[in-house]
């Protein structure tokens, strides 16, 4: 993550809560439509979602939009 990180903060105790080298892995395997390839999101915003946490940026690529879905366990 940045200091372009926007985020809720019951999302972000969540968040801390993952282990550093699953959230580098997490923000490194995001899907761009775009790219139609695995690629890093930046400038990402986190929210809670009904699933879990959803993070929302831009592709590292190209900058399209993209987004990922971290599922409670």
């Amino acid at each position: 993550m940045d200091n372009n990180l926007i985020c809720e903060v019951d999302a972000l105790r969540f968040w801390n809560a993952i282990p550093k080298e699953k959230r580098d892995h997490i923000l490194n395997n995001v899907f761009c439509g775009n790219c139609l390839d695995v690629v890093r999101i930046v400038d990402c915003s986190i929210y809670n979602d009904a699933n879990g946490l959803l993070l929302r940026g831009k592709c590292n690529k190209c900058g399209n939009s993209v987004a990922q879905v971290i599922e409670r366990e």
